[in-house]
C-alpha cells in the first residue's frame, strides 16, 4: 500500500531534507507551507542578510521529489491562520487519500522570534502561541483522527533545545528570547499526550530536537562566520532527516518515544549516519 508523508515547512532546511529522504525511501509526499513559488514576499518571513527572501520553494521541492518518482501534492499552510491550518489537512487527506506520517517542521520566524524580555511585546508572544501551539494541535488532531481510522500512524513535532533548558547567553548574543522558548516548550509536550492518549490506537508519536543544523535560516541569522564558529556543534539538515525515516521505519515498537530525541547523537548512535 502507498504511504504518504505530509510535512509542514517543506521549502528548505530540514523540511526539504526530510522530503527527500522519504520520497527516496518511497514515500510519497504532501508538502505544506507558504512558500509556494520561489522569492515570494511574505510576511513574517525570515530574509537574507541582503534582505532577500531565502532560497527554496514547496515547487521545487516537489520537482526534487518527482525525480524520486514518487507523487507529490503541494498544499497552502499558513501558521498564523487557523482555516487555512485546517483546510490544509482536509486538502492533504482528499489529495493523497491518507496520512501515515505527519511531520511537524514549520514555525515561525518573524524577526520579533527572539526579542529581549524587556523589548518582548504583547502581539509577538499571540503569534508564537498560534504557530507553536495552537496550529500543530489543530494539524495534529485532524491527522490523528484519520490514523485512529487507519489503525496506524507517525506524528514526529519537531522541537528545540530552546524548549527544554535555559539559555546560555542572551537573546543577540548566542542565547533564545522567552517567546521562541516557550513556543518550543509547547511543542514539546504534544508528542508525549499523543501517546498517552492514542498509542493504544495504533498511532507513534515522537519529539525530535534537531540540534544546530547548517540550514539557510541558520546562515541567514548567523552569517558564514557564525556557523564556522559552531565548528563540530552542527549538522546538515540530512542527519534529522534520515532520523525521521529510521524512526518510522525502524522504532515499530516505540521505544523511543519516551524522551525527547536530540537527532544528532541518536543518529550515531543507532548508525544510522557516521559520526
Amino acid at each position: 500500500m502507498m504511504q504518504v508523508a505530509m510535512i509542514t515547512g517543506a521549502s528548505r532546511g530540514i523540511g526539504r531534507a526530510a522530503a527527500l529522504a522519504f520520497a527516496a525511501s518511497g514515500f510519497d509526499l504532501v508538502l505544506a507551507g507558504r512558500m509556494r513559488q520561489p522569492g515570494q514576499q511574505l510576511e513574517h518571513s525570515l530574509l537574507d542578510q541582503n534582505g532577500q527572501p531565502l532560497p527554496g520553494s514547496l515547487e521545487s521541492v516537489a520537482d526534487e521529489v518527482r525525480a524520486l518518482g514518487r507523487k507529490v501534492w503541494c498544499v497552502h499552510l499558513d501558521l498564523l491562520d487557523n482555516d487555512s491550518v485546517e483546510a490544509a489537512a482536509e486538502q492533504a487527506l482528499s489529495l493523497a487519500g491518507r496520512v501515515d506520517v505527519l511531520i511537524n517542521n514549520a514555525v515561525y520566524q518573524g524577526g520579533d522570534l527572539n526579542a529581549l524580555l524587556c523589548d518582548l511585546q504583547v502581539d509577538t508572544l499571540q503569534r508564537v502561541a498560534q504557530a507553536y501551539l495552537i496550529a500543530p494541535f489543530l494539524l495534529s488532531r485532524r491527522l490523528a483522527l484519520a490514523m485512529v481510522d487507519q489503525q496506524a500512524g507517525v506524528i514526529i513535532n519537531v522541537t528545540s533545545g530552546a524548549g527544554e533548558s535555559n539559555p546560555p547567553v542572551p537573546a543577540g548574543q548566542g542565547g533564545w528570547g522567552y517567546a521562541y522558548a516557550a513556543g518550543k516548550a509547547a511543542v514539546s509536550r504534544l508528542s508525549g499526550v499523543i501517546k498517552a492518549e492514542l498509542g493504544g490506537k495504533g498511532l507513534r508519536a515522537y519529539t525530535l530536537n534537531p540540534g544546530v543544523v547548517t540550514t539557510e535560516a541558520l546562515q541567514a541569522t548567523l552569517g558564514e562566520a557564525g556557523i564556522r564558529a559552531l565548528g563540530a556543534g552542527s549538522a546538515p539538515p540530512e542527519v534529522p532527516a534520515a532520523v525521521m525515516l529510521w524512526l518510522v521505519q525502524q522504532d515499530l515498537s516505540g521505544t523511543h518515544q519516551k524522551r525527547t530525541i536530540h537527532a544528532q547523537p541518536f543518529a550515531v548512535e543507532q548508525q544510522i549516519v557516521p559520526s
